[in-house]
């Protein structure tokens, strides 16, 4: 494995000096990006580009190609863990990610087995290994997950959902079934972030997408928990550093405290929490990485300066912050201002690192 050229992402994680604000953008790599979709073309479909080595590190370089990006992340998709598990995913056009075999019954949760990552799995880990070697030590890469929770919405659910009736049926009315389903979740994950690792991962991030549908307790009972476990089992060090893993778990700002007991390193927050606050309820525990609403790339380069310097100010000086968007990028942004946003918070954040 190359030495890393550039580590600032990985040191503002573990609250290390750093010269500027590292920044990378969640679904950096996607249709934004022409190059993507020409990718994306050539491989027929999206499995087939997430399930090729080869295709799924050129989009994952792609846009540190065109960005001076601080950190690369996987491309691969959330739903891999339940697609090995044998539910049977496909993609339909304008509907998004669904199972043909929704997980609904006791049956169903008992005939769930934990995926081997080097078997099912193997593409995930030799895509991480492609990706490695040829990011030649540019920036680290990220792996990643989604969370137990989030996995078990869409293999209840058997896709997207705007109401989530059968998972949360199942969560109020056989609670017993949600948690066993839960904890096969969370093995698999354990073991699929933990071969990330050893394909060569650096950092690793978990997705908690639908865990802000949730009340307080449930939150606690059904997401949280199952978070914290995997923190406790995820391998901690490679390569003779730490690993640092962030928790994300959008329109989560009200338990970031919850959350920064876990034993994580960083915090995901959306633009819906201010940094200054979230700093402020987290104190030094954990990095935090956010949080600019990603529409504001629809808006003008002067006007997305403009922002970057609002949210760099909210998070103020000091160690600990990774700038990022609040959500994935769009699909139809401009690249050009996408361009504007890296380059405009690696140049305004270098007096908030400063010394004196």
């Amino acid at each position: 494995m190359s030495e890393l050229k550039n580590d600032r992402f990985l040191r503002a994680l573990m609250r290390e000096p750093v010269d500027m604000t590292p920044v990378w953008m969640m679904r950096q790599a996607g249709r934004y990006l022409p190059e993507y979709r020409a990718t994306r073309a050539k491989a027929g479909s999206f499995m087939d580009l997430c399930k090729s080595p080869e295709l799924a590190c050129e989009v994952t370089i792609q846009p540190l190609d065109r960005f001076s990006l601080d950190a690369a992340i996987l491309f691969s998709d959330i739903l891999t863990i339940p697609d090995a598990m044998g539910l049977g995913l496909y993609f339909t056009e304008g509907e998004g990610p669904r199972f043909e075999r929704p997980i609904r019954d006791a049956a169903g949760v008992e005939a769930l087995g934990v995926p081997d990552p080097e078997g099912e799995l193997k593409y995930v880990m030799n895509a991480v290994r492609t990706i490695r070697r040829e990011l030649d030590g540019r920036v680290p890469l990220i792996g990643f997950s989604g969370s137990p929770w989030t996995l078990a919405t869409y293999m209840v659910e058997g896709g997207g959902t705007k109401n989530f009736a059968q998972v949360k049926g199942m969560m109020f009315d056989r609670p017993d079934l949600m948690y066993a389903l839960l904890e096969k979740t969370a093995d698999s994950v354990i073991a699929y972030l933990n071969a990330q690792v050893a394909a060569g991962a650096q950092a690793l991030m978990i997705f908690d997408t639908w865990g802000g549908v949730l009340s307080p307790s449930d939150y606690k009972q059904f997401s949280l928990d199952y978070m914290q476990r995997i923190v406790e089992g995820l391998t901690r060090e490679s390569e003779g550093r730490k690993v640092p893993v962030i928790l994300f778990t959008k329109g989560g700002g009200q338990w970031l405290q919850m959350m920064a007991d876990t034993g994580c390193d960083g915090l995901g927050v959306d633009w819906t929490t201010d940094l200054a606050d979230a700093r402020a309820r987290v104190q030094d525990k954990v990095a935090l990485q956010g949080n600019i609403d990603p529409c504001i790339l629809y808006a003008s380069p002067e006007r997305i300066r403009d922002e970057v310097g609002r949210v760099l100010a909210s998070y103020g000086k000091g160690t600990g912050h990774v700038f990022n968007l609040g959500h994935g990028i769009h699909p139809n942004v401009n690249p050009e201002h996408a361009g504007a946003l890296v380059d405009a918070v690696h140049e305004l954040s270098v007096p908030y690192h400063a010394e004196g």
